[in-house]
């Protein structure tokens, strides 16, 4: 099983790429990423205090020897702003790896395409790896990768709401004509919708809110990394077509009926 994937100059053998908000406490987190095999994470630069020497900072509760952080932009709603926050993210964090998020509406969390194109095309010149949280349209997808994108990383569904995959369709388009990997990112929310990702043939799946907001988010955890296996595998297998009537499962060919002499 082809069980790695790269992204920028690194390769990874976790498909699977976790958040580290909305947790109950630092030690459900820590605990969280240990039993999913994530070897990335995603910190939102604006909303965690770089100078917390406390120990009591979530970057405190990363295990940063297996697990590589990943700054993203949340919360910026312009494209001058994206990129100051990458600025002071390779700054504090020594990486030039980002997941680039440009927002384009408050209550749905879109992304506002035109700023993200300005956004990645300044943080390429920059020798940022950039990862662009996108919607999931095809042309924007191309000219993140022909600007020079290390992924393209099309919404699900919208951020936060678990609604799953609503458009494979899209995804499936996406998966053909792009080269780079393929990260679903936002609206997982169990671990189906993870399973349904991979057997599309997405590179990855990023997600927060599913196992940071369910009820146990250890044993979520544990079960978005057995569905991003197990759908990778499906997707290598190859699945039967599908048929509008029924196949019988046990060949017919030299059966004696009942009745024959």
């Amino acid at each position: 099983m082809d069980s790695s994937v790269k992204i920028g100059n690194k390769t990874y053998t976790s498909r699977l790429i976790l958040g580290t908000g909305k947790y109950p406490d630092n030690q459900t987190m820590k605990r969280a990423h240990e039993v999913s095999g994530t070897q990335m994470v995603t910190v939102a630069i604006r909303r965690i205090d770089l100078n917390d020497k406390s120990g009591e900072s979530l970057l405190d509760h990363i295990d940063k020897s297996k697990i590589e952080l990943l700054p993203n932009t949340a919360g910026c709603y312009n494209a001058r702003d994206a990129i100051l926050t990458c600025e002071l993210a390779r700054e504090a964090l020594n990486t030039n790896l980002v997941k680039l998020e440009v927002l384009g509406d408050e209550k749905t969390l879109f992304p506002d395409n035109e700023a993200l194109l300005e956004a990645a095309r300044e943080l390429t010149k920059q020798d940022f790896i950039v990862l662009p949280y996108t919607s999931d349209d095809v042309v924007l997808c191309k000219k993140l990768q022909d600007i020079g994108c290390a992924a393209v990383m099309p919404l699900g569904a919208p951020i936060g709401s678990g609604l799953g995959i609503r458009n494979p369709y899209n995804l499936r388009i996406i998966l053909e004509q792009i080269s780079i990997p393929v990260i679903v990112d936002a609206g997982v929310g169990t671990a189906s919708d993870a399973a349904i990702a991979m057997e599309l043939g997405c590179d990855a799946v990023l997600l927060n809110t599913a196992i940071a907001g369910a009820k146990d988010p250890v044993k979520m955890a544990e079960a978005m990394r057995k569905a991003v296996e197990a759908g990778r595998l499906a997707y290598q297998a190859g699945r039967i077509e599908k048929k509008l009537y029924a196949t019988a499962s046990s060949p017919l060919e030299g059966v004696v009926r009942l009745g024959d002499k």
